[in-house]
């Protein structure tokens, strides 16, 4: 009997040390690893989550499913209840997203900013302007082409706010509206030698792709913070809330947010790492104008 209760012991001990000696043995399965996540064309189109989803998914044992849609169609997503998470550029539409009980939650996780962009001979003059909203009636005054994203995405909603800071309602031929992510538009404004405004780190990530050059930079107005938000478990249940706030847990880390602000291209860096950070402070180290 006692020989009997030793060797169990023996071989209980010997289970637990080998799953001490092995790293998985540490890190459960989740229960449900699929993981979908809702964020905007820029995350997608700059290369960052290609760069930092293996991180997590390899840590955490979560597959994550990207879903690269403009900031209004992933904030719609989460409020159907169709994606876990968010990750998304539009303060007042997400701030909105979390009161309106669709969200737990906003974390800031990054911040860069938008920049205007042009043809290389910069045919309405728009270099010679310090605010966004100069710089945009400089562009209607001369009727030169303007490529708008037109998705409702963040970059959308920054645009049209800039209209009409600048009091105009942009119409005509001159105006078009693509309804295409950033990196299609950047294309588009290029072969049009148009001008567009894009997130930086897009930009980053497609200036040796265009003819387009950068116009205009540095206004405060240009600001450009991201968030993450779980999809609220409480209006839907069936949601993976623990993959959500893994992720969301994961992005905000030093280690989330050393690999933010790592990644760059051609020596740039596109995003910088902000969780908890003061965004009215960061608002005015935007570069200055160009």
């Amino acid at each position: 009997m006692l020989k009997s209760l030793f060797a169990g012991t023996v071989l209980a001990f010997s289970l637990m040390t080998a799953q001490a000696a092995d790293p998985a043995a540490e890190t459960p399965k989740p229960v449900n690893p699929v993981l979908k996540l809702a964020t905007t064309t820029s995350t997608d189109n700059s290369g960052l989550l290609k760069e930092i989803l293996p991180v997590f998914e390899k840590e955490s044992g979560y597959q994550v499913q990207v879903i690269a849609v403009g900031t209004g169609k992933a904030l719609k997503m989460g409020e159907d209840g169709d994606v876990d998470v968010v990750l998304v550029h539009a303060r007042a539409a997400e701030d909105q997203f979390v009161e309106d009980g669709h969200g737990d939650k906003r974390y800031g996780v990054m911040y860069n900013d938008f920049v205007l962009l042009g043809p290389e001979d910069d045919k309405a003059g728009v270099k010679g302007t310090e605010t966004a909203a100069d710089a945009l009636k400089k562009i209607a005054e001369a009727k030169a082409i303007f490529v708008s994203r037109g998705d409702d995405s963040g970059t959308d909603k920054m645009e049209k706010s800039l209209w009409k800071d600048a009091g105009i309602t942009p119409e005509g031929e001159w105006y078009r509206e693509a309804g295409q992510g950033m990196g299609k538009v950047i294309q588009m404004a290029g072969e049009l030698g148009g001008y567009t405004l894009s997130d930086r780190g897009t930009w980053l990530a497609y200036t040796d792709k265009s003819p387009l050059t950068l116009v205009l930079e540095g206004d405060e107005k240009l600001f450009n913070p991201y968030g993450i938000i779980a999809v609220s478990q409480k209006k839907y249940p069936d949601i993976n809330h623990d993959g959500a706030q893994a992720l969301i847990d994961w992005m905000v880390s030093p280690e989330g947010q050393k690999i933010i602000g790592d990644f760059k291209i051609n020596g740039k860096q596109l995003f910088i790492p902000d969780a908890d950070a003061d965004e009215e402070e960061q608002a005015e180290d935007l570069p200055e104008a160009a």
